[in-house]
């Protein structure tokens, strides 16, 4: 079950990109597809969401989003970098309007030298548009982290919607 506010969250962006005829794609690492189970939980999702690419190993990145492997290898898969490739490919494979995208570090292990736990990037690519990446780190254990990651995911999707958009018409309306 999901937090209310997610839920709330969730609702009020595919409301919005229904409303505008949009569609919506997801790519994710630390979340292992929780975005994608979020905004899939509001009834009437499908009229949005088209993909969930849950792209956990550095080959499903590389496979599934067209991850460059030397952008792996030089600044690793958490990084600004890849969330923003991530976002990007997700897009482009797709064919959605927005994609969204995280990669991170959710714990209890895998912290480096600075990379700690509960460090995320979060992407957003528009097409026609900007893609935006995001750098936070969560406080809390693994399940925090992760809703966290979530909840920051939904918001900077509404975020990346213009304030002015023309709506698109949706067929068979």
């Amino acid at each position: 079950m999901l937090p209310q506010t997610t839920f709330y969250a969730a609702r009020d962006l595919l409301a919005e990109m229904e409303r505008r005829g949009l569609t919506l794609a997801t790519a994710e690492s630390c979340t292992g597809g929780l975005i994608a189970a979020a905004l899939t939980a509001i009834p009437g999702s499908s009229a949005v969401v088209t993909r969930g690419y849950v792209t956990y190993s550095n080959e499903a990145k590389q496979e599934m989003l067209g991850v460059p492997a030397g952008l792996l290898a030089s600044v690793g898969a958490v990084s600004e970098a890849v969330a923003r490739a991530m976002a990007e490919g997700a897009l482009r494979k797709s064919g959605a309007d927005l994609a969204l995208s995280c990669t991170g570090i959710a714990g209890p292990g895998g912290a480096t030298l600075g990379k700690p736990v509960g460090l995320v990037f979060i992407g957003a690519a528009m097409r026609g548009g900007d893609t935006r990446v995001l750098r936070r780190v969560f406080p809390g254990d693994r399940a925090a982290v992760r809703a966290a990651t979530v909840a920051e995911a939904l918001a900077l999707g509404r975020e990346m919607l213009p304030r002015r958009q023309p709506l698109r018409p949706v067929p068979g309306r």
